[in-house]
């Protein structure tokens, strides 16, 4: 009986434990994207980001997605692939107006994402 204890124990402290990663790895590569973000955000907001600024973060981002893909969703994925997309387009078109939209919903995209994996009931339930 001791050793059925312990055993669960282990393995809910196990489970709490890969939880906690999970999330908090998320969380981290979420919050350097919006760092960059943020930064590309500046220079379009003054309206010198250039066609390199946005593939800039498109790159960054194609290396965070290939370490992500394996812990969310193929869907959140492709979601900040296809804002990504339209951003990286517009700002090389010059249309800062709207990559400045697309930049807030990729902004909270980030913010989000993350929530999902955060330890809490909502999540479990």
């Amino acid at each position: 009986m001791v050793k059925s204890l312990v055993s669960i124990l282990t393995a809910f402290l196990l489970l709490v434990s890969a939880a906690l990663i999970e999330w908090r790895y998320v969380e981290t590569e979420f919050d350097a994207f919006a760092e960059e973000l943020a930064t590309l955000r500046v220079k379009v907001e003054e309206e010198t980001a250039n066609a390199e600024d946005a593939k800039a973060l498109r790159i960054s981002w194609d290396e965070k997605k290939s370490r992500l893909h394996a812990i969310i969703p193929h869907n959140d994925v492709s979601r900040v692939d296809d804002w990504m997309s339209e951003t990286v387009g517009l700002i090389e078109e010059g249309n800062y107006s709207l990559a400045l939209s697309k930049l807030e919903v990729l902004e909270k995209i980030c913010h989000t994402v993350p929530d999902t994996y955060r330890p809490a009931l909502e999540n479990v339930l």
